[in-house]
């Protein structure tokens, strides 16, 4: 896996790690992004020029491809540009248009009733390379709350029209001409309402590496869209996604992430006629779904659960959970340990 970010190997870092999670409420992008914008730029500049300037395109790439594809984002990110300084190497990362590859473990199911819906994940990543921000915002005509990546990029989130979204890695090493997801699924969060107008996106949006996208909205309709840069993306009602499209391709990772027992757990909680909300989402808390893998930057982070008809998030960690709600969001700190013994809030 060498050459992808997280790329699962033992770190030469010691094994102990810490990570403070923030809840960010700044309806209008202003000093308070532009403070976590300066926080971790020092972080992300060397990852976005770990294979050369040369490897990155350049701005006037980056600007051509977000105005074909997602016009409507181009306000949002030339306020965002400015506030980062208007520099040309951070513009062009916030474009997130062929930047670096990297990977992911996660897991996502979705419960869908008429009266319920429940999108719950875990994301499973290195966490000294995730940014632990969970950003209120207000950009442009819907409420949005999500986890951030890459500064403005979405992990999972949920919009006030009831429509929430989460990312897992494909399990596919091809790399193409195309965007990161995490922008992929901010686009879908701020100009989307439902799961058809986020399939439609999913559809004709180019993203630069194999994701498998799972959408839901408060109607209790569903999708998860496998996409790649060199296929059409494969968009089925289907609940659940791990680390694979279809068939194993990259076995290495399929191994040691363990995608096949994750997407079989998940399965037969969900095609369970028993399972309940509270079943569904206890089940990621525990093995196989919940990871300690911590070593080779493959164990669980957080717990997400969104909840779209009731405009209400859940963040977990063992022993701990933060709840939010569009109408009640307090900014707070959290910070956690991982390691070795486990994880410790």
């Amino acid at each position: 896996m060498d050459g992808y970010r997280a790329a699962g190997r033992a770190p030469s870092v010691e094994l102990d790690k810490t990570l403070t999670f923030r809840t960010v409420h700044e309806e209008v992008a202003g000093p308070k992004w532009q403070s976590l914008f300066h926080y971790h730029w020092p972080a992300y500049e060397p990852w976005y020029l770990a294979e050369g300037e040369r490897e990155r395109p350049s701005y006037l790439q980056c600007y051509n491809a977000l105005r074909l594809h997602m016009p409507e984002l181009l306000g949002t990110y030339h306020t965002l540009c400015e506030l980062a300084g208007g520099g040309d190497l951070s513009s062009r990362l916030l474009s997130l248009y062929r930047p670096p590859p990297y990977i992911t473990g996660c897991s996502q199911a979705v419960l869908a009733s008429p009266t319920s819906t429940v999108l719950a994940r875990n994301y499973d990543y290195p966490p000294e390379l995730c940014e632990g921000t969970i950003l209120y915002t207000r950009w442009n005509q819907r409420r949005v709350i999500a986890m951030s990546d890459c500064l403005w990029g979405v992990l999972d989130g949920m919009n006030d029209s009831g429509l929430a979204v989460s990312l897992a890695f494909g399990g596919r090493k091809v790399v193409g001409d195309g965007f990161g997801a995490p922008i992929i699924l901010r686009y879908i969060l701020e100009f989307c309402d439902t799961v058809p107008e986020a399939a439609a996106v999913l559809a004709r949006v180019p993203t630069h590496m194999a994701y498998n996208i799972t959408v839901a909205d408060a109607c209790g309709r569903y999708v998860t869209a496998m996409i790649a840069p060199d296929r059409r993306a494969s968009i089925r009602r289907v609940a659940v996604a791990t680390n694979h499209q279809k068939k194993i391709e990259w076995y290495a990772h399929a191994l040691a992430s363990e995608t096949l027992i994750r997407e079989r757990q998940l399965s037969i909680l969900v095609d369970d006629e028993a399972t309940t909300d509270e079943r569904l989402v206890a089940a990621f808390s525990a093995p196989p779904l919940f990871r300690h893998d911590y070593r080779r930057g493959l164990g669980t982070v957080y717990t997400a659960v969104y909840r779209p008809n009731e405009g209400r998030t859940q963040f977990r960690w063992p022993g701990m959970a933060l709840d939010l709600t569009f109408e009640a969001f307090t900014e707070e700190q959290i910070t956690v340990r991982y390691g070795s013994r486990g994880l410790h809030s």
